[in-house]
């Protein structure tokens, strides 16, 4: 029998009427001769409510409390879909993170999974149940609630597929699967019916909603194939794999972007070993995840550092920044919030010279200035003003021929 773990969004379970369609299509799969453990968010809008309530009494919340208060949304979740199973005479049974034994570490709001102890959902199917376990959550070794970060539902799903070494990671959303592009910005986007572990990795790190990137690095490290499907309708969606051999890929697969950038410039730093750790070294130790980082020659033995971090970071970043800017003596520093990160990824870069030339061109056609640049083996991104966002995606998405009707530009691997 196939063991078969699916993990269910905030917008599949928006409602109540949602959560018996949900609980319909699980009967279904398991009618099939699926085993099945279920992964379920919070209802839509819920986390958002909640936070709203934290800030509505503290501009920077606790973040062990905010982790009790956020964790409840999925547990309301649970066990409406394990009632709404039963109902139905479907045997299931829910667990909050903490009792089916999601072990993490101790950084609040953006813990880490260390360990998965699945001897009670082995147990619970062996004797027939569906399991329903609560994502976005777990325990520290002190027994404190710990949040995933958004977008952590898929991270506990895939997780917990590589702990039971289930057949498939299914990923239901209110999309039927992983586009070029996000077809709210790009009417012409077209449906991918796979993509590779790596791609998948650049296009969830550089800003594509899809599915969390740290899901995808526990399904790139413990080969679990992934499925991206729609809640709302039928269809194959997008498989997700690791990279298998396959004579034609396209250079460009997909366009992922962020808006949620901020960009910070140091000027007139010493040019001398052990600035940028300086400068670094607090940051990590708040656990703010810095992006891009370019550093440039200034003048008379200095240096310039331009680098962007995300905008949920921002005010504890320049916090920081005023500290270390008294002690390693920065002449000055700037800001700015309205800055977007804009990505290009594909596995046929890494056989196919020219794409950065033409995405420049494209980009300086359009009047768009570009901020900043960095590259890996299978990516470009580079950083401009927000409000360029979607002129240069669609752009872009026009010049690399990735919508419906074009010819996707292909490369030999």
């Amino acid at each position: 029998m196939a063991l078969i773990v699916q993990k269910y969004g905030g917008t599949s379970v928006g409602s109540i009427d949602y959560i018996r369609a949900v609980a319909k299509k699980i009967i279904k799969n398991r009618e099939l001769g699926q085993d099945l453990v279920v992964v379920v968010s919070a209802m839509a809008g819920e986390t958002d409510r909640l936070v709203q309530l934290a800030h509505s009494l503290s501009q920077l919340p606790n973040p062990r409390e905010l982790d009790v208060l956020l964790s409840t949304g999925e547990q309301v979740t649970i066990a409406l879909l394990s009632l709404a199973l039963l109902e139905q005479g479907c045997p299931a049974r829910s667990y909050t993170g903490g009792q089916v034994g999601i072990h993490t570490d101790s950084a609040h709001n953006k813990a880490r999974i260390l360990g998965i102890d699945v001897s009670k959902i082995r147990a619970d199917l062996a004797e027939g149940k569906v399991v329903i376990v609560a994502g976005f959550q777990g325990v520290d070794e002190h027994g404190n609630i710990t949040t995933l970060g958004r977008g952590g539902s898929d991270t506990t799903a895939v997780a917990l597929a590589a702990a039971l070494q289930a057949d498939e990671c299914q990923i239901y959303t209110d999309v039927d699967g992983v586009y070029t592009v996000d077809p709210k910005v790009e009417p012409e986007a077209r449906r991918l019916s796979n993509v590779t572990i790596d791609e998948m990795l650049e296009l969830a790190g550089n800003g594509a909603k899809v599915m969390q990137i740290r899901a995808v690095e526990f399904a790139g490290q413990c080969d679990i194939p992934v499925r991206v499907l729609s809640t709302f309708q039928e269809g194959p969606g997008t498989l997700i794999a690791n990279e298998t051999e396959n004579l034609q890929r396209a250079v460009v697969s997909g366009i992922a972007f962020n808006r949620d950038e901020a960009k910070f410039l140091l000027q007139g730093i010493p040019d001398k070993p052990g600035i940028a750790a300086a400068i670094f070294h607090p940051l990590s130790a708040a656990h703010i995840e810095v992006d891009m980082i370019v550093q440039t020659l200034g003048e008379e033995g200095t240096a310039d550092l331009a680098f962007t971090v995300h905008q949920r970071d921002f005010a504890l970043t320049l916090s920081i920044l005023e500290k270390v800017a008294k002690t390693i003596n920065i002449k000055r520093f700037i800001y700015d919030q309205a800055v977007a990160k804009l990505s290009l990824v594909g596995v046929g870069l890494r056989s196919h010279a020219g794409v950065a030339g033409q995405m420049f061109q494209v980009l300086g056609q359009e009047g768009i200035n570009i901020q900043l640049v960095s590259t890996s083996e299978i990516k470009i991104s580079v950083i401009l003003a927000e409000a360029c966002l979607e002129q240069a995606v669609r752009a872009l998405h026009r010049s690399f021929q990735l919508g419906v009707e074009s010819k996707k530009m292909v490369a030999s691997c």
